[in-house]
C-alpha cells in the first residue's frame, strides 16, 4: 500500500469512537446512528464486518451504498468541487502542502454549504476527535 493510504485499523478506530458517541445518543434520545459507506474494500473487510454486531448493540449501524453509484455518495460532489475550484491549477512542494490545501478546502466547503466537519487524527497514540 502507498504511504498515507487508509487502512482497516484506522477505519475501525474511527467507528469505535463513533459507536461510543452513538451509544450516548441512543441512551439520551432513543435514536440510532447510521453511517453511510461506499464499497471501498476497507469498508467491507472481514475485520469491519466482525465488529458490526457490537457497534449495532451500541446504536451504530453501517449502511452501504449500492455498487457503482457515485451519484449517491455526496462526498464525490464535494471532491469534484475541491479539485475543480479550490485547488485546481495550484502547485505543491510536497504531500504535506497538498494535505494542508485539501484540509483548508474541506473547511471552506463545509462552512459554505453548512456541513458538520469532523477531523480524526490517526497518527497520534490515541484517536482525537475534533468537532
Amino acid at each position: 500500500m502507498a504511504l498515507g493510504s487508509f487502512k482497516k485499523d484506522s477505519l475501525i478506530k474511527i467507528l469505535d469512537v463513533e459507536a461510543q458517541e452513538a451509544e450516548k445518543y441512543l441512551a439520551k434520545r432513543g435514536m440510532n446512528t447510521v453511517i453511510i459507506l461506499d464499497n471501498y474494500s476497507v469498508h467491507k473487510s472481514h475485520q469491519v464486518k466482525a465488529k458490526e454486531k457490537a457497534w449495532q448493540a451500541q446504536g451504530l449501524y453501517l449502511f452501504f451504498l449500492p455498487t457503482y453509484s457515485p451519484e449517491l455518495n455526496l462526498i464525490e460532489g464535494e471532491w469534484h468541487q475541491i479539485k475543480a475550484h479550490e485547488i485546481s491549477g495550484r502547485m505543491f512542494e510536497d504531500e504535506y502542502d497538498l494535505a494542508l490545501a485539501v484540509k483548508e478546502s474541506l473547511n471552506n466547503r463545509s462552512e459554505k454549504v453548512g456541513y458538520h466537519l469532523q477531523q480524526f487524527n490517526l497518527n497520534s497514540i490515541s484517536l482525537n476527535v475534533g468537532k
